[in-house]
């Protein structure tokens, strides 16, 4: 009696880059036991997809148009344990990894990373281990050493309502920016002073600017 054959990883990249994923589903063919489950331009249709397809692993892109790839992480991982996401990307500054990491990502690899250095966090993610390229990792023990960075636990939308705080709109006009009543803003500006640790608006907007919380 034969042994059937192990069940491959299957792999869904997310990635805005057309000739990112092109490559990316190139290299999966490299290896027998990884297959490409499908691929997504961006986070929601990535969240789409993992309803559908249900991946084993998704190669996710951290910085991405519309919604970036730890708020998609966040979302996937909160309708599916199961689906495991392994950031991957060009930057490896302190918060984008933590908010990756924090969101749910069980691996955190830079696209330089080799092939088989690649193939290896796939089949290490998909067993429940975690991989940090060594850059990150570095990341890692140097911000463990740093008093925490303000901001880093404001939400998707806490950050938009910042933004236009530091623009000197008031909650009003804030509310008619983002199409919710004003009554939504407060709330939002009452949670933002609160995890900045400050007292008034003046206070939260510089210490946003001081800290680079906005762009």
């Amino acid at each position: 009696m034969t042994e059937s054959p192990a069940a491959r990883i299957r792999v869904l990249i997310v990635d805005d880059h057309a000739m990112v994923r092109r490559g990316l589903a190139t290299f999966l063919k490299v290896f027998d036991d990884l297959e490409l489950a499908g691929e997504a331009a961006g986070g929601q249709e990535a969240i789409l997809l993992c309803d559908r397809l249900r991946p084993d692993v998704v190669l996710m892109d951290m910085v991405m148009p519309e919604m970036d790839g730890a708020t998609a992480t966040r979302l996937i991982r909160g309708k599916s344990t199961s689906i495991q996401v392994v950031a991957l990307t060009s930057f490896k500054e302190e918060a984008i990894v933590q908010n990756a990491l924090k969101a749910g990502a069980i691996g955190y690899l830079l696209k330089d990373v080799s092939a088989d250095e690649l193939a290896q966090a796939i089949r290490a993610a998909a067993a429940g281990r975690t991989t940090l390229s060594p850059d990150v990792a570095e990341v890692m023990v140097h911000a463990a050493g740093q008093p925490p960075k303000p901001g880093l636990d404001l939400t998707e939308r806490e950050r938009a309502v910042l933004v236009l705080m530091v623009e000197g709109l008031n909650n009003t006009q804030i509310a008619a920016n983002l199409s919710v009543s004003p009554s939504t803003i407060k709330s939002h500006v009452s949670n933002i002073l609160a995890k900045l640790g400050v007292s008034s608006r003046t206070e939260a907007v510089t210490l946003a600017l001081r800290n680079n919380l906005v762009s």
